[in-house]
Order: C-alpha cells, then structure tokens, then sequence
C-alpha cells in the first residue's frame, strides 16, 4: 500500500499561516518519492483524490457528494474549492501582465518602498577616481497600502449541491474567482492612474486633437515614459475602438495577428490590453518591469470548517490585495 493511503486528514491542516493544505500534504508525501511511479506528475493533493476515488473533472466526474462519504475525504473539498475559484482568477487575470512584483504578507499591514529618481539620477556620468558616486534613495512609502477585500458570498445547502456534478460547480467557482480577478485589475488600474497615497498618479500627456487617437499621440506616449520601456498599454472599450481603427492597425502583419490569433499589437510593439473598467477618455502606458507592485494577505480565504462540516450555506470566498506603486513615472495616461 502507497504511503499516501496511511495519511490523516483533517481541519487543522488549514490553519498553518503561509503554508497552504497542498503544502502541508507534500511534508507528509513529497512528490519526489514517486519518480518513476504511475504516480508521477500529480501533486500531493491529486493523489490523494485518487485515493479517494474523486473525479473532479471530465464526463464522468463524480457528484459533490462524493466528497463526504469519510471525514478524511471531506477534509479535501476546501481545497477543491480553493483550486476551482484559482482557475477562474488565473483565467480572467491580466495582472500578471501588469505588476512588476507580487509581495505575499501575513497580517493586514505593509508599507512599500518608493524611489523617485530625479532625470539627473536616471544618467548614470562618469565618476572621476575618488569621487562620490550618485545616490538612488529608497525609503519606506508614507502611507500603508490600502488592501481591499474582494469575494463572493456562495449560498447553496448541501442538499441543494450534493447531487450536481462536480465539473458543472467546478464551472460556477471560476465563476467566482473570474469575478474576483476582474475587481482586482480595477483596484490596480485604479492605483495606477490615482497613485497609492504614497506617490503620485500618473503624469498626462494630451492629445493633439481632443477626441481622436493618432499615431504621433502614441509616439507622444512613448516618448514621454523615457527612460522608461513603454511595453504595455491599458485601454477601455472606446480607446480600444479608436486604436483598432488607426491605418497603422491595418496593415497585413497587424491583421494577420489580430484575426488569427485574437491578440492585439501597437504600431509601438507595446502589449495592448483591454481595460473596460478605466473610466475617462485615457489610455495608460507603462513599463511592467517597475510600475506596480501587488500586495497579497495570504491567499483564497474560505471558511473551511463550514465546507467541511456540510454547512455550505453562505460560505465566504475571498482574497485580500492591494497595490503600490515602485516608479512612479513608469506610468503615464495618454488623455483624447
């Protein structure tokens, strides 16, 4: 008998700060042990699925009782929960694209850094022997990040659930997690534009023309980022329109790219991504590798003794972030 089999599951392997359930099981069954096994490439929890007998996926996956048939099985739904809600974000998430560095916290209180190098500090001059060299000063932003918090309430009775499916509920916590992943590009793209209380919001450069977007705009744009990398490009639905509709976007290569692959280009070669939730007339330019930095209090926060224990209603899904910004001037909004 595999060692996995012999595992006690139980509520407490919830509550171990930083360490996720996932984690707690590879301790007690690292992955590494099953090299050259048919059980390698699943991870801790996956074998334990397996033990189990618990498919989550696919035509025959098995009903959302399946999971309580033991109290050593019932232990696993959280995590199930957990997993389903981290496709939807994953999914949904264009942050990844955006932040330039995620910082994972355990208590409701950070403070980043702020840099604001002046244009004489971004020239790094010759140094005459036995000179001082320039001085890049980093101090601790004035204000804490603001973390906000984000979920969903799920309201079903076991009853209600227990005969569905588990790859259709797997549907409806994506659901949720999609939900929660748009919110939070709101907050970020929100911190981007109105700073962090910390740093400034992000310098405007107009347009020639109030109301239209041309090419000269975006040299604009990427001329006023500089020394910045303009390599990403935020944009609502009306901007996106404008941008779609310019000649430089209708060239063969342009076309090509955007009617086969859905995937949007810049005469700049900047990533181009539609934002609906910017309000205003503006689209945001900036440097990826150092505008934004994403602050996360732990991770999926769910009551686990709730789903465990069958007593699904009005169970809480949430996820606690928050943004600052590492540059402030790797930023800037181009206004029509």
């Amino acid at each position: 008998m595999a060692f996995y089999d012999n595992i006690k599951l139980e509520k407490g392997m919830y509550s171990n700060g930083m360490r996720s359930f996932t984690d707690i099981l590879e301790e007690l069954d690292p992955s590494e042990n099953y090299k050259n096994t048919p059980l390698e490439g699943l991870d801790a929890y996956q074998r334990q699925l397996k033990r189990f007998d618990i498919k989550t996926g696919g035509s025959m996956s098995d009903c959302v009782s399946k999971f309580f048939q033991t109290s050593d099985s019932a232990a696993l739904f959280p995590e199930y929960v957990s997993r389903a809600v981290k496709q939807g974000m994953e999914r949904a998430d264009i942050l990844g694209d955006i932040i330039a560095a995620k910082t994972v916290i355990e208590s409701m209180d950070y403070r980043s850094v702020v840099s604001i190098p002046s244009n004489d500090d971004k020239s790094l001059k010759p140094v005459g022997e036995g000179a001082v060299l320039p001085q890049t000063t980093i101090k601790a932003g004035d204000h804490l990040v603001n973390l906000q918090k984000r979920g969903r309430m799920l309201v079903a009775s076991y009853e209600a659930v227990k005969f569905q499916k588990l790859d259709l509920f797997t549907v409806t916590l994506r659901q949720i997690g999609a939900y929660i992943a748009r919110q939070q590009l709101d907050d970020a793209v929100n911190v981007l534009i109105n700073g962090d209380g910390s740093s400034a919001g992000a310098g405007t450069v107009s347009t020639v023309t109030s109301g239209t977007i041309t090419y000269d705009d975006l040299i604009s744009l990427w001329s006023a980022i500089s020394p910045y990398e303009l390599n990403t490009m935020l944009a609502p639905t009306d901007a996106m329109t404008k941008l779609l509709s310019m000649t430089e976007m209708k060239d063969s290569k342009a076309g090509l790219d955007f009617h086969g692959s859905g995937k949007m280009i810049t005469p700049l070669g900047a990533k181009l991504m539609h934002v609906p939730g910017i309000s205003g007339s503006k689209i945001l330019g900036l440097d990826k590798n150092c505008a934004l930095e994403m602050v996360q209090s732990g991770g999926i926060i769910m009551d686990h003794d709730k789903l465990i224990d069958r007593q699904l209603e009005r169970t809480s899904i949430s996820c606690i972030t928050g943004f600052a910004k590492i540059f402030p001037d790797a930023v800037k909004a181009l206004t029509y």
